[in-house]
């Protein structure tokens, strides 16, 4: 297998799917759908979206709304992209080689545009039922749609988000607990997310979908540390963002308050156990455990 290339194919796959559910810029707010239709073209590794189906395609057929879920859980990581790189946050104008949004739109705009983004990413993956034919069908999408549902939201992605923000306060004390509660939510939830969905779409039992969660856990955190390693080690032509933003922000990291080091053993030992539980299953899928360690060491 030709890694690079059956990733190129496979993400343009994605690109297809994305572009065919995202809705089109016209009508009275056309700016705002402009404004979404920028954040989500700007490209990116499309890594949850992957996951999803990559994961679905260890258990069986998924069926048609897959792909819903796919477009749904790639428009909410977007619509958080945008809220994070504004100025009341990251404040940060480069998000993958190019301006940011609020940079291109203005704030009010980006704002409204991740709100709709948020909101469009529940009624995409509502559409999921038009495909359900069996009673299974219908309970696995009402199961789909809770998992999405609980892990964008306070007790996944924004409190992971809550957390990080008041972890940057001056007076904050931030403990190994706090920073690793923040990487398992604002993180990993939504990885966690892209695993499970994919799992339960396509059938499988509740002891491989607790098994996926633990490996999405695991790909989250190593993810962000590496992320925090690029942050002190890259540059803004490689990473495609500004580099040292953690630190202009006065921003505490794995790697702030570990070492690169042991950061990096961190990343290795995390990457290791993840791989390993998907060698578990009586399926093998090469692609997606290659995937998972090129996302994990990847560079940019």
């Amino acid at each position: 297998m030709n890694f690079d290339e059956e990733l190129r194919k496979k993400i343009g796959e994605v690109e297809q799917t994305i572009a065919y559910w995202l809705p089109k810029p016209e009508g009275f707010q056309s700016r705002v759908l402009e404004a979404m239709e920028y954040a989500v073209s700007a490209g990116g590794k499309r890594l949850r979206p992957l996951l999803m189906k990559e994961t679905a395609a260890l258990f069986g057929e998924a069926g048609g709304s897959l792909s819903c879920f796919m477009a749904a859980i790639e428009f909410i990581h977007t619509y958080s992209l945008i809220h994070d790189d504004l100025p009341a946050l990251d404040n940060d104008d480069y998000r993958r080689g190019r301006k940011t949004t609020h940079v291109v739109y203005g704030e009010d705009i980006a704002v409204i545009a991740g709100d709709g983004l948020l909101n469009y990413a529940f009624e995409t993956a509502l559409r999921g039922f038009g495909y359900a034919v069996t009673i299974d069908d219908y309970q696995r999408i009402q199961c789909a749609m809770n998992i999405l549902g609980r892990k964008a939201g306070v007790y996944g992605m924004i409190g992971g988000q809550c957390a990080d923000l008041l972890a940057e306060k001056p007076e904050a004390e931030v403990t190994k607990e706090t920073l690793l509660f923040i990487h398992e939510n604002k993180t990993a939830a939504l990885m966690q997310a892209a695993m499970t969905i994919g799992a339960v779409l396509a059938g499988a039992d509740e002891e491989a979908v607790s098994k996926l969660e633990k490996c999405a856990g695991n790909i989250g955190v190593a993810f962000q540390i590496q992320d925090d390693i690029l942050d002190v080690t890259s540059s803004t032509e490689v990473l495609g963002k500004p580099v040292g933003s953690d630190a202009k922000n006065h921003k505490l990291t794995y790697v702030t308050m570990h070492g690169l080091e042991e950061s990096g053993r961190q990343v290795e030992e995390l990457s290791r156990e993840a791989v390993a539980i998907l060698q578990s299953f009586d399926k093998r899928n090469l692609f997606l455990e290659k995937l998972v360690e090129q996302l994990i060491y990847r560079e940019k």
